[in-house]
């Protein structure tokens, strides 16, 4: 794995050193992609998601290498041409993700419009939002899917990038074929397949500021020549924290966890192949980094508090893939087991006063079943001599079962002559869905394409919710209820080719995010109904200059109705719940484009428009909010960059990329009260690979922005009413490894 070759990525085209690289398969990056010389061999070659038999190609015209071949997409459960499917979507290919040095989902986010993630210190709290849409950890509008695997809570959805292919960002609902929690889209991250002609490896080790250190390495190979092929891979990652306490004047946010991936595939004929995919994390990080907003304003990274806690967090996943392509019709199974479980102790005041401390802990266990039927590419259904159908269709079924106890200590004289605890919440949460789903495209003369498909979920809650004090100075809450949830959604969308490298398209759907039970909240809101929005879409999609230049746009509307929103409960503090507030709207445009300026030197930038407000009548806890922004949401989000590339020597390879974004001023709440201003992040990368060895200079926000992503409100104990977290200062990483 040239990690060198990758490091000017997804910019979109071919590199002159990819002629030295090993064997790829086509990727790219929002219509921009990389292409290999040498086409892979059936063996090697990446087996579509929807089971159909890899495409084999002879090598490559060399005049190729200047043009931006497709990209490859499964944003609608189908491997599709990324310039024809009817969706806005951002593919970041492993080349991308390995030149960019992205070792987490959010960091590969800036290369998305409309994109933003919420990132706290805590690896459980990464929260994706596009377009003005998310929501709860627990209940997320943007749902993360792992090889097929959905992770229906926040807290495992952004773990350590190991072996990874290619990651999706489809905005706009995804409902009708992926159902609940993917009403603003879907991020989609597919794992690189074990190779089965030869063993290759790598082994990196990086050394950075902050005391930053890390070991990554893997190896892929067969085991049982054309039946059965192993990978593995790991990852070991330490760094001291960004913030100082300036009670013990120790770092209280740093980090250190080990992760790990296996993959078994085995394909004992042409038609049936099996993979099996384990993963794993085990993170035992600092404290929360939190500080009051106008502190940290004026000393960043620097906190007061007498207690420094930990936040810990375990992961591990089991995912089973099976795919039958042996006629026309394509079978495929995704079965997923997911187990997590995590642990913050924090100073809950935040002050060098000994007042309040929080012990929370949390875990989770869920199953997925998705069986889906599809027809082969080879094999369409012919419905005249101009017009053929390809469908797919299926049913998944899924059970998790939640349980959270959070205990919040208190200082005598605080709420009582003596110290108390106050266990809110402990609870327990279980859910059981199933779904049925169907989608066909008809196309006229292979340049008209109507889609429609539709989704019906039906879904069955239950929670055990109660709250008391230790000693009991109140009475005891406690609540047993259930609830079932059932819904429709339904998208149809129209493609048009006008040329075969451009076409344009519309479409319009349903999303629709379920109702649900709050581990905690105030009284009366113990549950929360179910949200569901209708978005309106169009876009273009173009190459230009003999395939040297794309360029993608899009327009949405989006209309919700019952918007569900996260708010503090203001009896219990850093405690979170989920209510229905009203209706919002929000619109505007995305733009990417990439080029290939000249040969080894590629440029790209995307820019992304938000417009995104409550409706009349929305009201949060009481407050009229009718007109105000949509929290977190930054009204644009532009980035660019550019990469050079050049071959020095046989097989060595020297590489410079930069990548720069702009995030615009948002809010922070729903009632707008305290924002952040707009900012931009600056990253740079520098490296040499040649056929052994690699090496490597990292620099993330090399001009040291300071900004604060996320706070929210804390009138008890912060001066200003809010406390939140800096943004990672400037960082540097040096690093050499080998590979074979």
């Amino acid at each position: 794995m040239c990690i060198i070759a990758q490091m000017f990525p997804f910019l979109f085209a071919p590199r002159i050193h990819s002629l030295v690289r090993s064997t790829r398969r086509v990727a790219g990056v929002g219509g921009l992609v990389l292409i290999s010389v040498a086409a892979p061999s059936r063996s090697e070659a990446q087996a579509p998601p929807d089971g159909s038999a890899p495409s084999t190609q002879s090598e490559p015209d060399p005049t190729l290498r200047f043009r931006m071949p497709t990209v490859t997409v499964t944003a609608q459960k189908v491997a599709q041409d990324e310039q024809k499917v009817p969706v806005s979507v951002t593919a970041v290919p492993r080349d991308t993700l390995e030149d960019a040095a992205v070792h987490v989902v959010s960091d590969a986010a800036i290369f998305a419009p409309n994109t933003y993630f919420t990132e706290w210190s805590a690896r459980k709290l990464s929260n994706a939002r596009f377009r003005g849409i998310s929501s709860s950890p627990n209940n997320p509008g943007i749902t993360t899917y792992i090889d097929g695997v959905p992770q229906m809570n926040a807290n495992s959805s952004s773990i350590e990038l190991l072996d990874i292919d290619q990651i999706e960002f489809v905005r706009g609902p995804q409902s009708a074929l992926f159902g609940r929690n993917t009403l603003g889209g879907l991020v989609n991250i597919t794992s690189t397949r074990p190779s089965t002609g030869k063993w290759t490896g790598a082994l990196s080790l990086p050394f950075g500021t902050h005391g930053a250190w890390a070991v990554r390495g893997g190896a892929s190979g067969p085991i049982v020549t054309g039946k059965a092929s192993l990978g593995v891979s790991f990852a070991e990652v330490r760094r001291d924290g960004f913030t100082v306490n300036d009670v013990t004047a120790q770092d209280i946010d740093r980090r250190s966890a080990f992760s790990g991936k296996a993959q078994f595939l085995w394909t004992p004929n042409s038609a049936w192949e099996g993979r099996v995919i384990f993963t794993g994390e085990r993170a035992r990080d600092g404290d929360y980094s939190l500080n009051d907003v106008a502190a940290l304003r004026a000393n960043p990274f620097h906190a007061a508090r007498d207690f420094e806690g930990h936040a810990d967090r375990d992961v591990v996943g089991t995912t089973v893939l099976a795919r039958h392509a042996g006629g026309p019709i394509v079978f495929s199974s995704t079965t997923g087991f997911l187990h997590w479980k995590t642990q913050d102790v924090t100073d809950l005041d935040y002050t060098p006063r000994p007042l309040i401390t929080r012990d929370n802990t949390e875990k989770d266990f869920q199953f997925t079943q998705e069986i889906r039927f599809a027809s082969a590419d080879v094999a369409p259904i012919r419905l005249t001599d101009d017009a053929r159908l390809r469908w797919q269709a299926g049913i998944s079924l899924f059970s998790q079962n939640y349980n959270q106890d959070a205990v919040n200590a208190y200082a005598p004289q605080l709420i009582a002559p003596f110290a108390i605890s106050q266990h809110s919440p402990r609870s327990s949460l279980d859910d059981v869905g199933v779904g049925v789903f169907g989608q066909g495209t008809v196309t006229f003369n292979d340049r008209l394409d109507l889609t429609a498909g539709a989704r019906l979920d039906v879904e069955g809650k239950s929670a055990t919710l109660e709250s008391f004090f230790d000693p009991l100075i109140a009475p005891a809450t406690s609540v047993s209820a259930d609830k079932t949830f059932s819904n429709v959604s339904p998208q149809a969308s129209v493609g048009y080719r006008w040329q075969p490298d451009k076409s344009v398209y519309a479409t319009v759907g349903r999303g629709y995010k379920a109702g649900g039970f709050n581990s905690a909240a105030p009284a009366g809101s113990d549950s929360y109904g179910e949200e569901s929005t209708w978005t309106v879409e169009g876009g273009v999609k173009t190459f230009w200059a003999n395939h040297r230049v794309s360029t993608n746009a899009a327009v949405f509307y989006i209309h919700w109705d019952d918007l569900q929103l996260n708010l503090p409960d203001p009896a219990v503090p850093a405690q979170f719940y989920i209510t229905n507030i009203g209706g919002a709207v929000s619109k505007g445009v995305e733009f990417e484009v990439g080029a290939r300026a000249a040969p080894g030197i590629d440029v790209f930038t995307s820019v992304g428009y938000t417009h995104a407000r409550f409706a009349p009548g929305s009201s949060s806890s009481g407050v009229n909010v009718a007109g105000n922004r949509l929290p977190n949401t930054p009204d644009y989000t532009t980035s660019a960059g550019i990469q050079y590339s050049s071959t020095i020597a046989p097989a060595t390879t020297i590489v410079g990329r930069a990548d720069v974004v702009f995030y615009g001023a948002f809010k922070y709440t729903d009632a707008n009260t305290l924002g952040q201003d707009a900012y931009s992040l600056v990253n740079l990368r520098a490296g040499i690979t040649a056929r052994y060895w690699l090496a490597e200079l990292v620099v993330r926000n090399a001009f040291d922005t300071r900004y604060i992503p996320l706070a929210f409100p804390y009138a008890s104990f912060a001066p200003s009413g809010f406390v939140g977290e800096m943004g990672a200062p400037r960082t540097v990483t040096v690093g050499a490894g080998v590979r074979f």
